[in-house]
Parts: structure tokens; sequence; C-alpha cells
């Protein structure tokens, strides 16, 4: 043991007791404390950022792939993403907004997403998810692809009224126009009253169904009448398909959140109504459309942990979810998963450049969720940042325990200056007096945060999920974070001895001597 590092421990000890002095423990308590403060802080805002990850990509794939227009293209497109290195999975997906009725019950805002039941594994996690029930069902035995309702304006026009093979086929309304022009021309000029238009043939206006009414058809009375209080419709004319439970078991299956079965008062094999949220007939897209609606069997019920999913997300089959639009054998998108998820952007740049056109349109699953992630990001770098002063004020109670510990020796020093110690020894005597107590003061600080994260995991915080989404504290403890957060405590004990030890270095024997009489 070096003479610095002996007269080191000499001085961190107490004069009556041998021990450690006072001021040396509370310097070493202030270090532990904001070192396991802000390694517990770093874990927990750690932790949220890794659950919100891994919830949002239990429900979400880690690449997509939109469109501008109809996705009607998307095999070929998915033929040409598994040719990609590093891409795991790729499968279809639709999603619209819907109602979901069971009962008196209705829940709004709800999104409807249809996968495909054999390509769904290879990009979801949702089987992992599932507490209740399984995915056999998802897709009946007979399904297939919707037509497609919604046509252009010459699949609308009746075939006598195209154009014959002699004229032009991208000009059938100028060929109408010619041809009703002909036939007012045949008819020739009517007279001035009228007289042109002959009476209606008398045998045709007889010819009369045998059972048509005969006279008046005003009903004894007239026409007053009274409304029923309740507008039932007899079975025959408005079935239910929810009535019989043979017709249950022949309907497509849904998957629905935990919180959305709580809500609606769900049980597996019940029967759910999905309407799409049109009220009354619109005119979209070229085309009046009226609302869909549609019976389901609830066949599952995953758990995500994430209540927005939970209470706002169902699955059901891409061909069913399809039928609720009118574009026929249509998509939303593609979605893929990859076998790093770090390097998704990277995939998506290649996504970009292989499809090379601009109506497809490429994001991955940070930019999807852009503003969570950086919220959370900020909301780590800030509270880090804060607890991190814990650490610097720490730092000043270990330069106010070197400042007491010179001027309390400082007859001591100038013995030992004028015996021969050099500067560098009474520098380096104080700065391993600094990096002492920040070493211990942060091995204490690392194993107490470790007990802290240790008992929350243990603990299992609760949260309420409506404000958090989750419902338990998250804490993740990393090695590397650990490490940091050591390391900058010792580097901040290091550099608030630097002055004090100075002092002391720089100090005159003859000084010290006139200062003690």
């Amino acid at each position: 043991m070096g003479f610095p590092l002996e007269l080191a421990l000499r001085y961190m000890r107490s004069k009556k007791s041998g021990f450690v002095s006072v001021g040396t423990v509370f310097a070493i308590i202030g270090v532990a404390l904001g070192v396991a403060a802000l390694a517990t802080v770093i874990s927990v805002t750690g932790g949220f950022r890794a659950e919100f990850r891994e919830k949002v990509l239990g429900v979400n794939a880690h690449v997509l792939v939109l469109k501008y227009s109809d996705f009607r293209d998307y095999r070929e497109v998915m033929d040409k993403m598994r040719g990609i290195e590093g891409v795991k999975g790729v499968a279809p997906f639709v999603i619209d907004p819907m109602m979901v009725t069971h009962g008196g019950k209705t829940a709004t805002g709800v999104l409807l997403k249809g996968v495909d039941p054999k390509l769904m594994p290879s990009v979801l996690d949702l089987p992992r998810h599932i507490v209740e029930g399984n995915l056999e069902g998802l897709r009946l035995p007979d399904a297939k692809p919707p037509e497609r309702r919604r046509k252009s304006l010459l699949d609308e026009l009746p075939d006598e009224s195209l154009p014959p093979a002699g004229l032009p086929e991208k000009s059938p309304l100028l060929f109408d126009v010619a041809r009703k022009a002909s036939e007012v021309a045949d008819a020739g000029p009517p007279d001035a009253a009228g007289a042109s238009e002959e009476p209606p043939d008398a045998e045709g206006a007889a010819a009369l169904p045998g059972d048509a009414p005969q006279g008046s058809v005003v009903p004894d009375g007239g026409y007053q009448s009274e409304l029923p209080e309740d507008d039932v419709l007899p079975a025959d004319v408005d079935p239910d398909p929810c009535a019989s439970p043979e017709a249950v078991k022949k309907l497509p299956g849904i998957v629905v959140g935990k919180t959305l079965k709580d809500n609606l008062g769900l049980a597996l094999g019940d029967c759910v109504q999905v309407t799409s949220p049109t009220i009354g007939f619109v005119y979209s897209k070229g085309s009046i459309r009226a609302p869909v609606a549609k019976q389901f069997r609830v066949i599952a019920v995953f758990d995500a942990g994430f209540d927005q999913y939970d209470s706002k997300l169902v699955y059901t089959d891409l061909f069913e979810a399809q039928a609720f639009g009118d574009a026929g054998d249509s998509v939303t998108g593609i979605e893929m998963t990859v076998k790093d998820i770090d390097n998704a952007k990277e995939i998506t740049r290649i996504v970009e450049s292989k499809l090379g056109d601009g109506v497809y349109h490429t994001m991955d699953w940070e930019e999807l969720n852009h503003g969570l992630f950086t919220a959370l990001r900020i909301q780590q770098i800030l509270m880090s940042l804060v607890l991190a002063l814990i650490i610097v004020v720490a730092a000043f109670t270990v330069i106010a325990t070197l400042i007491m510990v010179v001027l309390d020796k400082k007859k001591e020093i100038a013995v030992l200056k004028a015996m021969g110690a050099t500067n560098g020894a009474l520098l380096r005597s104080f700065l391993y007096q600094g990096a002492i107590i920040g070493l211990v003061g942060t091995t204490v600080g690392l194993l107490l945060g470790i007990l802290v994260c240790r008992g929350l995991l243990v603990y299992s915080f609760p949260l309420d999920p409506k404000v958090y989404f989750i419902s338990k504290l998250p804490v993740q403890v990393k090695p590397m974070e650990f490490v940091m957060v050591g390391v900058f405590a010792v580097l901040v004990c290091l550099v608030a001895t630097v002055w004090p030890a100075r002092y002391a270095a720089r100090l005159r024997p003859a000084e010290a001597f006139r200062e003690q009489q």
C-alpha cells in the first residue's frame, strides 16, 4: 500500500473511534441514494418503453406496405417481399372502424382487422395472447373473396347502349345521343295539339291479372289507422341469425379483446353484430353504398395487456372483413415481420426501392407509433437528467467533507510537506478519498437500486390501465445502464475532489504553522 493511499484511509477515519468519520458516512449515503434513484428511474422508464413496444408489436407487424388506391395486386407484392433478405413473414390485412353490438350494449370506434388465418401467425403474436378459446373456425370452409360491387361507368350501362363494332368504344354516350335523335326524326313532327299521341290500346289496358281488385280499393273507414307501439317485424320478414344456436355455430368467427368482452358481457360462442359506421345511404367513391351489418360468433378472447387494444380491436377472417367494403378482393395493406427489429428501417428502405412506384407507401413500427415512443424517450431522458442532479448534490457533500478534512489537517499536512511529502503525493491522497467515497457510495447505490427494482417486479405495483394503458408498473433492468450510472457517479465524485485536493497540495508549511499560532 503506497503512502498516498495509506494517508487517504487514515484521514477518512474518525479521531476518537477509529472508524469512518461522520462526514465520510454522510457523503457515501448521499452518493448511494443518488445512484439508487437514478438507476431505478432509468429501469422503470426503460420498462415502460419495452412494455409498450412489446404490446404494440404483439398485435402489429414490424413493416407495413400501404397503397393510395385499391390494393388488388397484393399477392404479387407479397411475392416480391418474400424475396427480401431479413423478412420473416408476410401477410395481407384489412382494417376499418366498426360498431360491435351484443344484446343491448354497443361499442363504437372498434377496429375490425381482417387477417389470413394461415399467414397471420407468421407476422403477429396473436395466438400467444389468446386466453380463452382458440382460432379454429376463424375462416369458414367455403369462404372466398367477395365479389366487387363498385363498378365503372361502362360496367353500369345496359348492353343495348353500347356502341356497335364500327364505332369507337370510347364514345358510348355520343352513340346513345345519336340513336335517340334518329328515333325522333323517324317519328315525324307532332301537330300543334299533340294529336300524334295515340290513345292507349283498350285491349292492353284491360289486360289485368285475374285476381286484381275490382272497383274501389278504399277500405271501410278510410285510410285512418293506428301504428303499433313496438315496430317488430315478423321472423319470416326479418330473421334473426342469432336466435338459433345451430345458426350461430355456422357464423364466421371473431376474436375480441378481454376488455371489450367484459364491456359487452360476451362469452365464447355468443353472437355479435358488427356494423359499418355508415348511417343511411351515402355517395362514396363513385357509388351509393348502404351500411353493412354482419353477424359473427365469438371463438376466442385475447389479452394483449394494452387497454387500447383489448377494448378497441377485434380480429376476423380477411374475406369477411372485405365484404364490408365494395372493392372486392382488395386489402388495406401488407404487414411484415423482420428477423432483427432494429433493422426495420433499413428493410423499409429496401422495400421502397424494390417497389419503385409512387402509389405505395411503407412504414416501420416506430414510424407507425412515432408519437408514443418519442414521448417515452423524452420522458426517460428528462427524468434521468433531473435525478442525476441528486448525484451532483451528493458531490457537493464530498467537496464539503474534503474541505473540512483539509482545514482540520492543515498542521499535519504542513508537517508532511516539511518532511518531504510532494505535492503530487498529497494530491493523489485526496483524490483517493474522493474515489473511495464514490466507489463505495456507487456500489451501495447500485445494490440498493437492484433491490428496489426486484421488489417492484415481485410486488407488481398495480396501475390503472385506463390511464397508463398497462395494468402494472414495468421494470427492465439492463446491466449496461447500471454500469453507465456507476461510471457517471464515480466521475462526478472525482471531479468534486479536484479542488480540495489541489488546495491541500498547494498549502505552504509556513502559512499553515503561522495560522496555527
